[in-house]
């Protein structure tokens, strides 16, 4: 790999949960401010690979890793990185919108709070700012104390997706975000995405390739743990270097 900057970047990766070999020998780096679509079949290590960036996996008995996962140059498996710092720099954004039984406005500022912040000023501006940039404040602005249960899916995603950014990360990492939502949820979620990269860094995995081809700059092909194929997305699509690649993207196998 180049010595490029990097935002992300992942030197010589293996992951095991157990004795399976889940993710292997994986080399990627990833751009700041752009996104990069991670694609391919049902437990090819997509989503494991993705929860390496904020160190999710952690909580799984027998998950471990060698190789680097850099961020901003620094490895964030370095026994002197404290997790919660990280996961306050790298947000994550679950498949399923997963809101907490409270209020909308408390599961923005959720995060903040247990930072310790109280000032009441500083959470309603970033909870304005927050759901702003999740395309939810005009919806939701004179309901603020309303249940975030009561929202629609598609809603309730976007809430979670300002509950991510209310922390300030530069990084958002996204597990198939809009697979759960309707068309025109999902398509609010793709506008989304087109906006934030322009403030963060987002990686997204999909199993929707229109998808992918729509929002992200760079595409990853995984296959059975290993990164068959990185590049921009529109090469990725129209003249891929691998067979598996063309043989996935044109439905002949997935």
């Amino acid at each position: 790999m180049s010595k490029k900057n990097y935002k992300l970047q992942a030197r010589d990766l293996n992951a095991y949960y157990g004795n399976f070999h889940a993710l292997k020998g994986i080399n990627i780096g990833m751009e700041e401010k752009a996104v990069t679509a991670f694609i391919g079949p049902s437990g090819c290590g997509k989503s494991t690979f993705l929860r390496t960036f904020n160190r999710m996996n952690d909580f799984i008995d027998g998950f471990r890793t060698e190789g680097d996962i850099l961020l901003d140059g620094k490895d964030i498996y370095d026994k002197n990185i404290r997790v919660d710092e990280l996961r306050k720099e790298v947000g994550m954004v679950f498949q399923k919108p997963n809101p907490f039984p409270k209020s909308i406005f408390e599961n923005v500022v959720y995060g903040l709070k247990i930072q310790g912040i109280k000032n009441k000023a500083v959470l309603e501006e970033t909870a304005e700012k927050s759901l702003r940039q999740a395309a939810l404040w005009e919806e939701v602005k004179d309901n603020l104390n309303k249940s975030a249960l009561a929202l629609s899916g598609g809603q309730q995603q976007r809430l979670c997706i300002a509950r991510a950014l209310a922390i300030s990360p530069s990084v958002l990492l996204m597990d198939e975000p809009a697979s759960a939502l309707d068309p025109i949820s999902s398509a609010k979620i793709e506008e989304l995405i087109y906006e934030l990269k322009h403030e963060y860094t987002i990686v997204i995995v999909t199993h929707n390739m229109q998808q992918a081809g729509r929002v992200s700059d760079y595409t990853a092909f995984f296959y059975i743990g290993e990164l068959v194929e990185f590049s921009k997305t529109r090469t990725l699509f129209t003249s891929p270097s691998d067979t598996r690649t063309q043989n996935y993207i044109t439905g002949r196998f997935g």
